[in-house]
């Protein structure tokens, strides 16, 4: 009597919320939805970091000139660099980072005590930005013919590699989702065989009392439907709560290669269709299991 008036609160007439199995249904998808959003979350930052890296270093050099002790002071090479480099073709724009520029750059390494002494030897660093199409290479040979001390650093060779990395780590946190849809999928797959098989008795006598396949597979749908939703609704809170505190403990960051550990809109947007998602997933995964077995049974 107990659970014919349990499964009548629950609108079933199977009592599904008996079932040990689905007591813990609910948490796993939890689980599910937490480690699923986190790493959507991180393949959304890192697309963003990538972006920020080709806004940023595309078409970018650096060149470095390394102080004399000869020339202390009156240092004729940078000069004579600009020149040059401001009237090859293909470059947009050079120039000469300050002393205090420069040792801003190194700062956070050395101290900013260590790095604004002037026993410090800094070199000479200057910005230049390239046009697309540009030959660093003829740039670099022509650059030391003037100022043989010279070297120059290609961000495009160093930009290539980052993105490399990060088509790596955005594959590698999708990989992720899709393990975790394939663990939920295996979870409600176990937990309506496990139903039927506990229920097999009360399914038969719904069956010779009339009740179809299709009627027996509606009450497990709906209640792996409010497990998956109460699951999904607290990975979801978690996983926000986390980026939240994450956003939080990093926001005193301020280096400009860093990703912004804030989300825009569109990307919290994605992360709130995950459980929706897994939602559809559950009770697709749901009905297709019980008329599967049902077809089984004799």
């Amino acid at each position: 009597m107990r659970l014919k008036r349990r499964a009548a609160r629950s609108g079933y007439d199977l009592p599904l919320a008996t079932d040990p199995t689905g007591r813990f249904l609910a948490w796993i998808m939890a689980l599910m939805v937490y480690l699923g959003a986190l790493s959507l979350a991180g393949a959304l930052l890192v697309s963003d970091l990538a972006g920020r890296w080709d806004s940023g270093l595309a078409g970018g050099l650096t060149v470095q000139i390394m102080p004399t002790a000869s020339n202390a002071g009156t240092d004729p090479r940078p000069a004579a660099a600009l020149a040059f480099l401001r009237a090859y073709p293909g470059v947009q724009a050079a120039e000469a980072l300050t002393p205090e520029q420069a040792a801003r750059l190194v700062e956070p390494w050395l101290g900013a005590e260590t790095a604004g002494t002037s026993l410090l030897p800094l070199p000479t660093l200057i910005d230049v930005r390239t046009a697309p199409g540009t030959d660093v290479a003829d740039l670099t040979r022509r650059l030391k013919a003037v100022v043989p001390a010279a070297t120059v650093d290609d961000h495009g060779a160093w930009l290539a590699d980052m993105r490399r990395l990060a088509r790596s780590l955005q594959g590698a946190a999708l990989a992720v989702v899709g393990l975790v849809s394939l663990a939920g999928v295996m979870t409600v797959v176990f937990a309506v065989r496990s139903g039927l098989a506990i229920h097999r008795q009360v399914v038969q006598m719904l069956h010779l009392m009339g009740a179809t396949d299709r009627y027996v597979s509606q009450q497990f749908e709906t209640h792996v439907l409010r497990l998956a939703a109460r699951g999904g609704a607290t990975g979801l809170g978690a996983a926000v709560l986390t980026l939240a505190l994450f956003g939080w403990a990093s926001g005193g960051l301020r280096a400009t290669l860093m990703p912004d550990v804030t989300l825009a809109a569109w990307e919290w947007a994605a992360l709130a269709v995950l459980p929706l998602v897994l939602c559809l997933l559950a009770v697709v995964t749901a009905r297709r299991t019980v008329l599967r077995t049902l077809e089984d049974l004799p």
